[in-house]
């Protein structure tokens, strides 16, 4: 066995965020001299030493991975039975880390099947003691392997990973695309992350980002390799003609997508300790004091603190004495917070201190990493241009992720909501007709129109998907004011009458299932209403082919019925 271990070398594979493009993490894999890693671990288990190999593997991936100097986080694989032995198991990987100068909040353990030959209680017990000691934590193989759902669900995981038994039914098979849906509503609603693994083609790449998921990985973009030199980078996903865009990532940035490793000390710190700290190689902005519970109590700006201590009186003034003389209340904030929270925090605090590192903190006030507030100003910056980017330029309404965002978000809380379809008729011939000034000025109109629906109506949600179409969400006892103003305004372009079409789905608690399932439903109702002369409005629902024709001169006089009954 240990001639086995030592045969092993590693390769790493990048994980990628769909979002930016760039790699935000490696996953180091083992690859025995022999045979495959499972059978190596499964001569372990037998010998009854799996964690002791296991982790011997995890430290030494650690150490080959220091060699390329990356400073990406670093994956490393563990299975739930390592998981869930004694903390003393860990001292190898520890250490492995420590000489190499990798603390534990920069790396992330996947926990891998198989999950069922652990007794869950020994296992949650061994992930929190994992948790506490500073690692983040990914739960591997969904899909493929024996993860029962209580786990899941109370398990202290930072990430999920979709196995790629799962996605390789995609963009196909809808049982596929459910299963990627409800994963991405857990980990919205629980805060942790869904990564893709596997992915093979660029159909597979179209469907996970349309989807929504935002970290990937696979040989389509970068296969395992033993070097860490790449240069491949993904590019933005583009829309298909005439499709309505899915709903993309949220522009507004967290704390935690800014967060960075501490430089910690004990409260008790001398200032010879700070200074020695901060001579040292990766040179630390900040230091953080912290109680024997990991929580912040005092925290040491870099510049602020080398005046006072540099000079011909300051070492003598201060070295033997504790930090905290010199030191300031740190500046605390939730990880899941939100950037604009933070800079409000600095802008309210001392405005010699808007420079400090903020420290950031779990729900039990324990740090877990600083931001430096210079690269969240930049982040809120990118993210406010990105939105203003986003905004039609006529309507300056969003985009369609606005109100997708909305419908998937009404799903999750299982609220009934109306969902609709707004556009002019014959647009091209307002255009041939009246010309293209005219018709910005009509496009221009209804945006207003819909800007002063959504003011007035709070649960109202409005989008300009592009041309002269517009999407609406809201609640179902509002959709009757929305058509009123839309439908008994005489619009026109240059003088031309025009009509407006409006096509809505009316869907009760738990009828869809998706944002794209209302996108589909809705199309063909768009196309009733447009076969309806005049301006118009139809209404169906998910659980019936039965369209009601509201308003518009109908052809079938038994096609109207009132809101909310059969015809």
């Amino acid at each position: 066995m240990r001639e086995s271990s030592r045969s092993v070398r590693f390769a790493f594979q990048p994980l990628y965020s769909l979002h930016t493009g760039g790699v935000v993490a490696l996953e180091a894999l083992a690859r025995p001299g022999r045979g495959s890693v499972a059978e190596l671990l499964d001569r372990a288990r037998r010998e009854q030493r799996l964690p002791e190999v296991d982790v011997a593997l995890a430290a030494e991936a650690a150490r080959a991975e220091a060699d390329h100097e990356t400073l990406l986080p670093l994956h490393l694989n563990l299975t739930a039975t390592t998981a869930a032995a004694p903390g003393a198991v860990f001292d190898p990987l520890l250490d492995a880390l420590a000489s190499v100068n990798r603390r534990p909040r920069e790396v992330v353990l996947e926990i891998g099947p198989p999950f069922a030959q652990v007794w869950p209680e020994q296992l949650l017990a061994g992930l929190h003691r994992l948790a506490e000691l500073g690692f983040r934590l990914a739960l591997d193989g969904l899909g493929r392997a024996d993860l029962p759902f209580a786990l899941l669900a109370a398990a202290p995981a930072d990430l999920l990973k979709l196995d790629r038994t799962v996605l390789g039914g995609l963009p196909a098979d809808p049982a596929s695309v459910a299963v990627v849906e409800s994963l991405l509503h857990y980990a919205a609603r629980s805060g942790t992350r869904l990564v893709a693994t596997g992915i093979e083609t660029e159909a597979q790449l179209t469907a996970v980002r349309k989807l929504g998921v935002r970290i990937a990985q696979g040989n389509l973009f970068a296969p395992a390799a033993d070097g860490v030199s790449w240069t491949h980078l993904l590019t933005p996903a583009t829309p298909e003609p005439g499709e309505l865009p899915g709903p993309g990532p949220l522009t507004a940035p967290r704390v935690r997508d800014f967060l960075r490793p501490a430089s910690t000390l004990p409260a008790d710190a001398t200032c010879d300790d700070v200074r020695t700290a901060l001579a040292a190689g990766d040179g630390p902005s900040g230091i953080v004091g912290v109680d024997e519970h990991h929580r912040p109590q005092w925290s040491v700006d870099r510049t602020r603190f080398l005046v006072s201590v540099t000079g011909p009186y300051g070492h003598a003034l201060h070295a033997k004495r504790p930090a905290a003389r010199l030191a300031d209340p740190p500046h605390v904030i939730s990880a899941d917070a939100g950037a604009l929270e933070l800079l409000e925090l600095v802008t309210d605090a001392d405005w010699s201190r808007t420079g400090d590192d903020v420290v950031v903190v779990d729900e039990r006030g324990r740090c877990v990493g600083v931001v430096l507030v210079t690269e969240v100003v930049r982040g809120v910056a990118e993210a406010k241009v990105e939105e203003a980017a986003a905004l039609n330029p006529l309507t300056r309404l969003p985009g369609s992720d606005t109100v997708a965002r909305d419908i998937e978000r009404r799903i999750a809380c299982r609220e009934p909501f109306v969902t609709a379809w707004l556009d002019v008729d014959s647009f091209k011939a307002v255009n041939d007709n009246a010309g293209f000034a005219a018709g910005d000025d009509l496009i221009r109109a209804l945006g207003r129109t819909l800007t002063d629906l959504a003011a007035r109506l709070k649960r109202t949600t409005v989008s300009h998907v592009g041309g002269d179409d517009f999407l609406i969400a809201c609640d179902v006892d509002e959709i009757g004011t929305i058509a009123a103003a839309l439908l008994d305004t005489p619009w026109s372009a240059d003088g031309l009458p025009v009509t407006v079409s409006l096509a809505t789905l009316v869907c009760a608690t738990a009828t869809i299932s998706s944002y794209r399932e209302a996108s589909r439903r809705l199309a063909p109702l768009k196309k009733r209403a447009k076969a309806v002369p005049g301006s118009s409005w139809v209404l169906g629902r998910p659980d019936t082919e039965h369209v009601e024709i509201l308003r518009g001169r109908r052809l079938f006089p038994e096609q109207r019925a009132p809101l909310g009954h059969s015809a």
